[in-house]
């Protein structure tokens, strides 16, 4: 199984997956949707921004899942995760605000991030909002270049 994994822009977390300031990939639910149950170690995750090219993959080494959290369980998934998170700790404050009603949290542990030649996504049929796309093979959604 291959995973696409789109990140927010603006947070600049795949230029921190490159350079190993990021080591897990966190996704925060308030109720149970992909990747949950669905990635596994030796998998591969692609990365993009909103709005680019998919430019990076690493491989799962690890995964832990976290169900029927309340605000004392976010703080402790922070406090002992949040720089391998890529969270610095002047902004955990800022992160458990957003993430302390969550109910569900994975964290999916990287390794050997790499640049790869860049590629477009056809995300139709997976929802404009799908943050987390399943796949039997990258291939499947990688958009071809229009010939001319």
């Amino acid at each position: 199984m291959d995973h696409l994994a789109i990140m927010h822009k603006s947070w600049n977390l795949t230029q921190k997956i490159l350079s190993g300031k990021k080591k897990i990939e966190s996704r925060w639910y308030k109720s149970k949707c992909a990747p949950w149950n669905k990635i596994k170690k030796g998998e591969t995750i692609y990365f993009k921004d909103s709005g680019e090219s998919v430019a990076i993959k690493a491989k799962v080494a690890k995964i832990i899942q976290f169900s029927d959290l309340n605000s004392k369980k976010v703080k402790e998934i922070l406090e002992k995760h949040g720089s391998e998170l890529g969270i610095e700790k002047k902004d955990l404050l800022k992160f458990f605000k957003r993430f302390k009603n969550k109910k569900y949290s994975i964290l999916i542990f990287l390794k050997k991030p790499q640049k790869i030649k860049p590629f477009k996504v056809d995300k139709t049929g997976f929802g404009i909002m799908s943050s987390w796309i399943c796949v039997e093979d990258i291939n499947k959604i990688k958009r071809l270049p229009k010939s001319n």
